[in-house]
């Protein structure tokens, strides 16, 4: 006698934007197998909001105040237990969307989350090696098990209680429109993650703040073999290990009671300038 076949779970595919007009068109038409597309936008001023409601998705506005918060506020709005959570600047390849659909044919039954590699384009080049790939994320899961926990907002990562299994395939990622991006980007997020480091007592070190960006760098480039992405992984590398650079010297300076950013200038009334 033969055990019923489970049902196919339905699938909700949530996503995060903010003036991505230019991009979130063709996040959603890779999403295309899902059974609902939600939205979280943060008030774009440009056309995000409309061109993903036309592509079909179910659009909500909520103001941004954290990365992890507005993935999981995502994941409540969504109108299944599976949900699949991408960024507008990332799309599902054909090889993990088969993956993605095989498991859900079989019901999800081996795992409460999955992951999968991402796969950087990198100024017109895919970055296959050092820091940057194969990346794994895990972005499908069961929210009744799991989801963005945590309290940190950048840098966030879903967890789950239960197995996680490896898909096959890519995420394919587009993460920095030009390098002036990137680098403001990079500075942003190293503040972030300084200011949270340390909001929970962690301490930058004199040896920490020499030799944790050479380290990076060197893992990267070197030991992970970054240099076989020519120049793109030269300069990705540099990058990276700035990045490293700046958060540690921004943890320094804040347990030293420096402010990290400019504060606004006033006039004689009081009233805040440039």
């Amino acid at each position: 006698m033969h055990s019923p076949v489970a049902e196919r779970p339905r699938l909700s595919a949530c996503i995060i934007a903010f003036n991505e007009a230019d991009r979130i068109g063709d996040c959603i038409a890779s999403l295309a197998f899902c059974d609902e597309i939600v939205v979280v936008d943060s008030y774009s001023t440009d056309a995000t909001a409309a061109i993903a409601q036309a592509a079909g998705a179910r659009v909500l506005q909520r103001a941004f105040d954290g990365f992890r918060s507005q993935k999981h506020y995502a994941v409540e709005q969504a109108a299944h237990d599976w949900v699949l959570c991408l960024d507008a600047d990332e799309r599902v390849d054909a090889r993990l969307r088969a993956s993605i659909e095989a498991a859900r044919a079989r019901g999800f039954d081996d795992a409460a989350g999955y992951r999968f590699a991402r796969l950087s384009e990198y100024f017109g080049k895919f970055l296959r090696h050092g820091n940057a790939y194969p990346d794994r994320v895990l972005r499908l899961f069961d929210r009744r098990r799991g989801g963005w926990r945590g309290q940190r907002e950048i840098h966030e990562a879903a967890s789950v209680d239960g197995a996680v299994a490896t898909l096959a395939g890519d995420l394919i990622h587009y993460p920095y429109r030009s390098l002036e991006q990137q680098l403001s980007k990079t500075e942003r997020y190293a503040r972030m993650m300084a200011e949270h480091e340390h909001a929970r007592g962690k301490r930058a070190s004199l040896s920490k703040l020499v030799l944790a960006p050479a380290w990076r760098f060197w893992r990267g480039y070197v030991l992970r073999a970054g240099f076989l992405d020519g120049w793109h992984g030269l300069v990705y590398a540099y990058v990276r290990a700035n990045y490293v650079r700046q958060k540690t010297i921004m943890l320094w300076m804040l347990e030293r009671g420096q402010a990290l950013t400019t504060p606004p200038h006033q006039d004689d009334t009081g009233t805040p300038r440039d």
